[in-house]
């Protein structure tokens, strides 16, 4: 009997490059392979700096993908682009989704119960995919995000949203019918079965972050 092929995948990692993390994006890379992930998408608040190079890091090696992204802080709450490598300029809701198709990159709304106001159905409408297991938000909050996901007949992933190095992978989107190709990832996330795994973060997480923020603020004025 053939053996079942799997792809694991976080599909929320943050580098450096966001204001609240101190990842490099060679310990990315790193630490992803030895935690047998096949994949990670790289998605920064409001760049792709983090992305560009992370996908550099990953070229060396050459056995791991990863997914080019964004995170931008829209007047209604965070949005994620998935094969999005160039600026996003806009921080209006329905205008950052015209520009992530733009580029033709893949619509996310990331942890759907948190952070988010007044997400009316005509921007519900426009989006490819929901996050419905995100690390760093409670088990209802990822609960509920799940139900909306059904509402809506939306697929699914799930990411750890990890900002510190011990974070990667504890959540995971395993796709079937592994591939060492980026498009074929990117055919399987809106079109296949898929299975989310892995845990809530402590709340400490934040408080992590909080300090890395401020830390990086404290550095900027010298």
């Amino acid at each position: 009997m053939r053996a079942i092929l799997v792809i694991e995948v976080d599909f929320h990692v943050h580098s450096k490059y966001s204001y609240d993390s101190f990842l490099n994006p060679r310990l990315i890379v790193k630490t992803a392979k030895r935690k047998g992930l096949s994949a990670v998408a790289i998605t920064d608040h409001n760049t792709t700096k983090g992305a560009a190079e992370t996908v550099r890091e990953a070229s060396l090696s050459g056995d791991l993908i990863v997914v080019p992204g964004i995170e931008v802080k829209t007047n209604i709450g965070d949005i994620i682009g998935l094969w999005v490598e160039g600026k996003i300029r806009s921080r209006s809701f329905l205008s950052v989704v015209d520009e992530i198709k733009k580029q033709d990159g893949i619509v996310v709304l990331p942890h759907p119960f948190r952070g988010h106001k007044n997400l009316r159905n005509e921007m519900l409408s426009n989006i490819d995919v929901v996050e419905t297991l995100n690390g760093r938000v409670s088990r209802e909050d990822n609960l509920r995000a799940k139900k909306l996901a059904l509402s809506l007949d939306k697929p699914v992933i799930g990411g750890s949203d990890a900002h510190f190095a011990f974070e990667i992978g504890c959540v995971r989107t395993i796709l079937p019918d592994a591939s060492t190709s980026s498009e074929e990832l990117r055919k399987l996330i809106t079109d296949g079965k898929r299975k989310l795994v892995g845990r809530e973060s402590p709340f400490i997480v934040h408080g992590f972050s909080f300090g890395a923020e401020i830390i990086k603020q404290v550095i900027s004025l010298l």
